[in-house]
């Protein structure tokens, strides 16, 4: 409880500290990003500055996304800002390379600093957290390359924390499930295209009908491999026929429940074991 407690305060300090200029946010919409957003919109009241919110709009991430961050500036206060890209070609990520993180990073994040740059802000906050530090995350190296400021790793807050946190500002993203881009549903080394990922985010979209929260289709060609929480196997298998008859439908040949459950990062195994 201490820990945490001195966690918050220098949190809440350090975004005191970046809020003395006008500065910029990479606002995805998921719970890191809006609570760097809300502290920092919190103390910009005291100094006066301005606080951008900038969106990327990707078709690597659920189309709804852009039109929930765009309400979650409103309620805030943050100036919102979207920028298009268009990550397999711009970021040459169409092979998925294992650094296929660190190349569309790299090119994220470059398009947010050259328009931090046209609004004369020279800091750009993000939100990886201590968790994200200890896995495999070759974006990370990109953000420092570009200077990017990561705040809750600084302080050292992890997922727990900042969900925590972002209970206590009443944030309604403290429940909210991540959303890792598309490109995670497939191997290393497969041939991405926007096609089959948005056949990937029909298939989720249609799964959380059944109110479901962690949910993933890993793509093995033509096999869907579904994830979800192992603690509603039984619930979920009761809507066998419907699944199976949709993602047939959407183009799967094969689907298959992976026996061991929902985990963030499955196709990151092999890679995992050699850091």
């Amino acid at each position: 409880m201490e820990e945490y407690t001195e966690k918050r305060r220098k949190l809440i300090h350090k975004m005191a500290q970046y809020a003395s200029q006008d500065v910029a946010v990479a606002f995805s919409g998921g719970v890191d990003s809006c609570l760097i957003l809300k502290l920092a919109c919190a103390a910009a009241e005291e100094t006066g500055n301005r606080v951008y919110a900038i969106t990327m709009q990707t078709r690597l991430h659920p189309n709804g996304e852009i039109e929930e961050a765009r309400k979650v500036c409103e309620e805030i206060g943050a100036v919102h800002i979207v920028i298009a890209a268009d990550e397999l070609e711009g970021a040459g990520i169409m092979s998925n390379p294992v650094n296929r993180c660190y190349l569309c990073k790299r090119y994220l994040f470059l398009k947010m600093r050259e328009r931090a740059d046209e609004l004369l802000v020279s800091v750009i906050l993000e939100g990886t957290n201590e968790d994200d530090l200890h896995v495999y995350r070759p974006g990370i190296q990109a953000l420092r390359e570009l200077q990017i400021t990561s705040p809750l790793a600084e302080i050292g807050f992890t997922k727990a924390e900042v969900r925590r946190m972002a209970g206590e500002y009443g944030l309604t993203s403290a429940k909210k499930p991540s959303a890792p881009c598309l490109a995670t549903r497939f191997p290393y080394g497969t041939e991405l295209s926007y096609e089959r990922m948005a056949q990937v985010e029909k298939g989720e979209t249609f799964l959380k009908g059944f109110g479901l929260h962690n949910v993933r289709i890993r793509v093995h060609d033509k096999l869907a491999r579904i994830e979800v929480d192992e603690s509603i196997f039984v619930d979920f298998l009761s809507h066998k026929e419907e699944i199976i008859s949709y993602l047939k439908n959407l183009g799967f040949v094969y689907i298959t429940l992976d026996m061991e459950g929902f985990r963030s990062g499955s196709m990151d195994v092999e890679i995992s074991k050699k850091m």
